[in-house]
């Protein structure tokens, strides 16, 4: 993680910390514009489906966030799924959002 400035490398610390607490897929983090972080895992339930970004997004957006400064996904998958990063653009369209493999290593930018 060393091409992550400090508060991103957060967000990964934090999304890995919501993956291996609840066992998901994918755990994520998003930092609003006042510096408050949201996590989330990845919610699989008969009823409900959602990305641990989409989670993460949701957590902050009803705790009232309007904007948010970045985000991390930590996750096996080759890429951030399409629906949670539609998300974070929804409220900060150029939000970088970071996708980082089980061991934390950053594997990509978007």
């Amino acid at each position: 993680m060393s091409s992550l400035d400090p508060e991103d490398a957060k967000l990964v610390t934090l999304a890995r910390s919501a993956r291996g607490r609840t066992g998901a897929p994918e755990g994520a983090a998003v930092r609003d514009t006042d510096g408050r972080t949201y996590l989330a895992a990845t919610v699989s339930l008969p009823s409900l489906q959602l990305s641990a970004l989409q989670a993460a997004v949701a957590a902050a957006v009803s705790s009232g966030v309007e904007g948010l400064e970045a985000a991390a996904v930590v996750s096996a998958a080759d890429g951030v799924e399409e629906a949670g990063l539609a998300a974070v653009h929804d409220l900060a369209p150029s939000a970088p959002v970071h996708l980082a493999g089980p061991d934390g290593a950053l594997r990509s930018t978007v």
